[in-house]
């Protein structure tokens, strides 16, 4: 696998740089629809020698991979055995320095919320040298597939990232609930399914609507993909009702409404999109 050759499709050459030996390539593999790879992500699955990838990485994706590549699981799974933070980031120093081409693959892009840059800094102090390859993050690419904008000229210019948990599991204690609500009309959490009605509660304490849109998004982008409309005061039940599982993203704020004329996965089904949803009183 040492000839790395340029890709090429349809009379168009690019040439991407090589994966050379001892090296550690941090990869954001998206949030499950393989298509969503870009093409250095699929150039290191070529060519990688071990790929150590995370929980979130779909089976799709590693089958993309070269056959001679060892694959190493370091998903991290809540209540269950799993390998901490720094022994991942050992084990990237320790096979970069035998020589191989290692690809850590990590579910959506490795710098949101991922935990990418505190390998990338393991590797700094080993003196391994890396590449990063950014992701489509879940929380624009699901929302995407979903039919939710994150923005949209008419309801918003902020939108902001927060995690629906910290390393250990708890809700973040950080989180400035008022200033949050205040400012931010759409608010996209990552994986905040245990604390939902607590993140619901917070919110609408701050000031927030209790008939406010909302929706959950499970397994974005993949064939199993649920997305469930609510409303912020009825969310928590909602969900639990549903019984739907994760990984789930939860947005909240008016882009949710332009679901109704932007679910193009559901048009495919036959669905009938609304031309004005901001105007036709849908996404609860």
């Amino acid at each position: 696998m040492d000839q790395q050759p340029k890709l090429t499709e349809q009379g168009l050459s690019l040439e991407l740089a090589p994966f050379e030996p001892g090296w550690v390539w941090l990869v954001g593999a998206g949030p499950g629809d393989p298509g969503l790879l870009s093409l250095y992500a699929l150039h290191a699955l070529q060519y990688a020698d071990v790929i150590v990838y995370d929980a979130l990485v779909a089976r799709s994706i590693l089958e993309l991979a070269n056959k001679e590549a060892r694959l190493e699981f370091a998903g991290k799974r809540g209540g269950r055995p799993s390998p901490t933070q720094p022994d991942i980031s050992r084990r990237l120093v320790d096979l970069a320095k035998e020589g191989l081409r290692v690809l850590r693959l990590k579910g959506g892009d490795p710098f949101v919320f991922g935990r990418g840059g505190e390998e990338a800094l393991a590797l700094v102090a080993a003196g391994v040298p890396f590449r990063l390859v950014p992701g489509v993050t879940s929380g624009i690419g699901g929302l995407a597939y979903a039919g939710i904008p994150v923005t949209h000229r008419e309801t918003n210019s902020i939108v902001t990232f927060v995690t629906g948990h910290m390393a250990g599991g708890e809700l973040p204690d950080a989180i400035e609930w008022k200033a949050l609500a205040r400012i931010s009309p759409v608010i996209v959490f990552y994986m905040p399914l245990t604390h939902l009605g607590k993140i619901s509660d917070h919110l609408m304490a701050a000031g927030r609507g209790e008939g406010e849109p909302v929706a959950a998004i499970s397994k974005a982008t993949t064939r199993d993909q649920q997305v469930l409309t609510s409303t912020l005061g009825e969310c928590a039940e909602a969900v639990r009702a549903s019984g739907i599982k994760p990984p789930v993203l939860f947005v909240v704020g008016p882009v949710v409404k332009l679901r109704d004329g932007l679910d193009w996965l559901g048009a495919l089904s036959g669905k009938q999109l609304h031309p004005d949803p901001l105007k036709s009183g849908g996404g609860t």
